[in-house]
């Protein structure tokens, strides 16, 4: 079932859906957390999504990245969806969106 954000350019409905994705230990979506350090989209409609998570030995190591794939092929329009996992430079608080540190009580 192909999720439909016709009304959004392709860059933003992939902004909207990986809001929709929350790192399981904090209560904040991993867009916010600053756990995307980029996305690039092909004229193919071919993504290529550039990502992190909060520590290397991450419970959900394993499981995240998929799930970011699965959500991000699931809008229409897409073609591909590449996942790359890095942990350079490692994530770090400075990378959180002054929204994920109100959230988290840090400002």
């Amino acid at each position: 079932m192909k999720e439909d954000y016709s009304s959004l350019d392709l860059e933003d409905r992939i902004v909207s859906v990986l809001k929709s994705i929350y790192d399981p230990e904090i209560p904040v979506d991993i867009y916010e957390l600053g756990l995307i350090y980029d996305i690039q989209v092909s004229h193919e409609e071919e993504v290529k999504i550039v990502m992190t998570l909060t520590t290397p030995n991450c419970p959900v190591a394993d499981s995240l990245p998929i799930q970011v794939k699965e959500k991000v092929q699931s809008i229409e329009g897409i073609k591909k969806v590449d996942v790359v996992l890095t942990f350079d430079p490692p994530w770090s608080r400075e990378f959180m969106s002054e929204e994920a540190r109100l959230e988290l009580g840090m400002l």
